[in-house]
């Protein structure tokens, strides 16, 4: 069997659980190659897939400095640098999986997907949920006709209050001009999934969010600067960092301390000296810990979008119909369909569910499927509906730039009406 070389470009949470998926489930995937400039994940990888040191790589420069040599890359560094490893490959002709967003301007998404398509590659978007059980059990009945038409779908995304204070308040993704916009960095999976259920283009806009929690207004009396110094609220507070970061075996502290294997002294540090030690409304952060957004599409169907710091984390949904209606959780392993004809309601099963939605059980099963699909799709084998070309997830981020525009300005913004303006 004729392997399918891939070289791994950022080596952090996203791009190793991309390999391990590949290493796991796709037999056909050879993991030739590694950039990352940390050692620690670099060395990671050079372990598990056993590559040489020839074959490992500070930065996305070395790589790519070479002649192609693979067949396809997995960039899967920060947000703020996708684009410039992104058209370096395509230039090379390497086919991509590139993590979400595919980049933080509109301007470079649309660079992005022109050089693809000039260069006659192909450029996937990490858009997992498409390829999770559950989202495809929805995509099935919608096809099938058995709620009719599409009319209204009222979604909710659920970040988990943990979740929100590790990532969007203490790490990566805390602050807009590092990363991207919340809607941008953490739900354009689900603009994307919502376009992929209807089945229409989205034409407008209109959105509310803020940052209102996690800020100084809200810091308990007398509480110091890092949690281990000793807060009077302590003992109550879900956010002390010495709960969620103490422990080695937690997903967290593995997260925090960049490490697959953290010491008690990466504890240490991680509480004393990282902004994961640090009281949760005293850091510098600024984007929303809540948001909604309307959204029309070409028919008229309408979409109401809910994220949210605020809950135990999890993600449902109620998709209204012309002829019936869907309502479902991904953390259940059937959804409920009932049709207006028999006045009936229906458990259908999620064959092959997974109900742990967070990145410790693949996103629902995406993040297998993803790798799955892409196996496939350069073996020229795939047939499934899931996998979508750049221009349209191109299309879809655009959709996330044009309700952040709607939020900060306070109106509703035509789609169409923003990538004008894009062009001036």
């Amino acid at each position: 069997m004729k392997k399918i070389k891939v070289i791994l470009i950022g080596a952090g949470n996203r791009g190793t659980t991309y390999a391990r998926h590949a290493f796991d489930a796709c037999p056909e995937i050879e993991l030739v190659a590694v950039a990352d400039p940390n050692p620690v994940r670099r060395n990671h990888i050079k372990e598990k897939f056993g590559l040489p040191e020839s074959a490992c790589f500070e930065g996305w420069k070395d790589i790519l400095a070479l002649e192609k040599f693979a067949d396809a890359a997995i960039i899967a560094t920060q947000d703020q640098m996708h684009f410039e490893p992104a058209m370096k490959a395509i230039e090379l002709g390497y086919h991509l999986l590139l993590e979400k967003p595919a980049a933080p301007t509109p301007e470079e998404c649309y660079k992005i997907a022109d050089a693809a398509n000039k260069k006659g590659v192909s450029v996937i978007i990490c858009h997992v949920l498409r390829f999770t059980p559950f989202f495809t059990t929805l995509k099935r009945i919608i096809d099938e006709g058995k709620i009719g038409k599409v009319m209204n779908i009222n979604h909710y995304e659920g970040v988990g209050h943990i979740h929100y204070s590790h990532s969007f308040t203490r790490g990566n993704w805390h602050k807009e001009s590092d990363s991207s916009p919340m809607l941008l960095a953490k739900s354009c999976h689900d603009i994307d999934i919502l376009q992929w259920l209807v089945g229409e283009k989205c034409t407008r806009v209109h959105s509310f969010g803020t940052l209102s929690h996690f800020c100084a207004a809200n810091k308990p009396e007398g509480a110091p600067e890092y949690c281990y110094m000793g807060c009077p609220a302590g003992e109550t507070c879900p956010y002390n960092a010495e709960k969620i970061y103490a422990c080695e075996k937690s997903h967290y502290i593995s997260r925090a301390a960049d490490s697959e294997r953290p010491t008690k002294d990466d504890v240490r540090r991680v509480l004393t000296e990282t902004n994961y030690g640090r009281c949760v409304y005293q850091c510098d952060n600024d984007v929303v810990d809540h948001q909604v957004v309307n959204l029309e599409y070409e028919s008229g169907a309408t979409v109401s979008f809910n994220m949210s710091a605020f809950n135990e984390g999890g993600r449902r949904i109620h998709i209204m119909g012309t002829k019936g209606e869907i309502y479902a959780t991904m953390k259940d392993k059937t959804v409920t369909l009932y049709e207006f004809e028999t006045g009936k309601k229906t458990d259908v099963p999620i064959l092959d569910a997974i109900t742990n939605q967070e990145i410790t059980g693949g996103h629902g099963g995406g993040d297998r499927g993803i790798m799955r699909a892409l196996t496939e799709f350069l073996c020229g084998t795939y047939n499934g509906n899931a996998l979508t070309d750049i221009s349209t997830s191109v299309a879809n981020h655009l959709t996330v730039f044009a309700a952040e525009q709607a939020r900060r300005e306070g109106r509703v913004v035509t789609v169409e009406e923003y990538i004008e303006g894009l062009k001036d």
